[in-house]
């Protein structure tokens, strides 16, 4: 048991013991009936939420830089959603895409359709999760090229079914009990600037990187003419919120381009708007053959996409893939509202205020030598924990108790990679509310240092 901290916006629950009674009820009832296999990071209970806020089943109030795991792109029950969840409730909430047709989802693929560079067409494929649009990315580029490999990288999180999972590296619990994994699939290293492969010299890691996938993997374990596509997330997620190295996404598209191979941007969690750009691929000026598209898509309703090259998927056979509830009206019509959203206004904001978040965050490393690296873009930043600055040795127990702290002081975050706290919250943050983070964050800093 820990005391809330911060300040509530109602001045009856200012103080109080967390996790409060009603949430320890609902914690202990949860324990009883979920498998504990998710893991659970703290006992946070969701009564409700706004735009960044949420409150707790005991009325404290938080402010979250998580967003669902870069899910509530829009924030929390943003009304223009509710509003269109609402109405199409009230006409119909599902009806099987793979068999049928219906507005909804023609009009959500349109808006995806119209979000991708102009000097393809594209067409698109609906379904449920980043997971499903992971699989679905794999087996379009396995159907049409007729090759079975597929590169993916040290660090990579793209999902938990077998497919999904094969490709994901990012921790051993993860993989630990589920052998043997799809066969066919291998691993690169992502050009990390923080951490280069070997040590080499920062300006060569993506020299390095590139040069093991051409020299290395082609010349013994992966011939390219076996590969039918390279998965890569344009920043990595769980991996650590790793921006890589310049010209290592340019130098993917030219390997792929060399050798027929097909480039898969994950864009599950760096996507819609997050880095201030719809899809973080338009960073690096690069344009992929197939993106996976999920999390902030739907806005906190399920739904995945991906987008892929017609000349692609018009060779994809009636029958060859499909699922039960891809195109569900309502999943359709948040994601509208979110696509919408995110061109006239949350994209551009994502930009404005992550680059004033990043200040800030750079601002409190030049204080704190634990902080070893800042680094991402727009609003998918990641702050890395390090024993000191010099060494850059991890130290994965202080961003735990970080973030464990900062929980009692009401400010949601969560770690990923081995020492890093990522901040992703919902793209309608404002500058206020940065430096109101700002402030809990380091408290919560020196409270995990004392």
């Amino acid at each position: 048991m820990a005391t809330f901290i911060n300040t509530p916006m109602s001045s009856s629950t200012d103080v109080g013991e967390i996790p409060g009674p009603q949430a320890q009820a609902l914690v202990a009832r949860d324990q009883k009936v979920f498998a504990p296999c998710a893991g659970r990071v703290y006992p946070f209970v969701i009564e409700r939420g706004e735009g960044c806020y949420v409150w707790d089943v005991d009325g404290h109030r938080y402010l979250d830089w998580n967003a669902g795991i870069a899910v509530v792109a829009a924030g929390h029950s943003h009304p223009r959603m509710v509003q269109a969840i609402q109405e199409q409730a009230a006409k119909f909430i599902h009806m099987a895409g793979t068999d049928f047709y219906n507005e909804p989802m023609i009009q959500v693929a349109e808006k995806l359709v119209a979000s991708m560079p102009t000097s393809h067409a594209w067409q698109v494929f609906l379904c449920n999760s980043g997971t499903e649009a992971v699989e679905a990315g794999v087996k379009l580029a396995r159907y049409v090229t007729r090759r079975q490999g597929v590169i993916a990288f040290l660090g990579a999180f793209h999902g938990r079914s077998y497919g999904s999972l094969s490709l994901t590296a990012s921790k051993p619990v993860q993989r630990h009990g589920y052998y043997p994994l799809v066969p066919g699939t291998f691993h690169a290293f992502y050009a990390n600037p923080y951490r280069p492969l070997f040590d080499v010299d920062p300006t060569r890691v993506t020299e390095t990187c590139l040069n093991y996938i051409e020299h290395t993997l082609f010349h013994t374990i992966a011939p390219p003419s076996e590969v039918a596509a390279i998965v890569v997330e344009p920043i990595q997620g769980e991996g650590g919120y790793i921006v890589p190295a310049p010209g290592f996404m340019k130098g993917l598209r030219q390997i792929c381009d060399r050798y027929g191979i097909l480039l898969i941007a994950d864009e599950v969690q760096s996507g819609v708007g997050r880095t201030g750009h719809m899809w973080a691929f338009e960073h690096e000026g690069v344009t992929p053959d197939i993106v996976t598209s999920a999390k902030g898509l739907g806005g906190g309703v399920p739904i995945g996409a991906i987008i892929a090259r017609k000349e692609l998927t018009e060779q994809w056979k009636p029958g060859s893939h499909g699922n039960t509830y891809g195109g569900n009206g309502l999943a359709c019509v948040a994601a509208h509202e979110v696509l919408s959203l995110v061109e006239e206004q949350l994209a551009a904001n994502a930009a404005e205020v992550g680059d004033y978040l990043m200040q800030r965050m750079h601002d409190l490393r030049q204080r704190y030598d634990c902080i070893g690296d800042v680094r991402g873009r727009g609003l998918m930043i990641g702050v890395e924990f390090v024993k000191n600055q010099q060494t850059k040795d991890p130290a994965p127990a202080l961003a735990q108790h970080i973030m464990e702290h900062a929980f009692t002081r009401g400010l949601l975050l969560l770690t990923c990679g081995a020492s890093t706290i990522r901040l992703c919250p919902p793209l309608v943050l404002t500058k206020a509310e940065v430096d109101e983070g700002m402030e809990l964050f380091e408290a919560a800093l020196q409270d995990a240092l004392a």
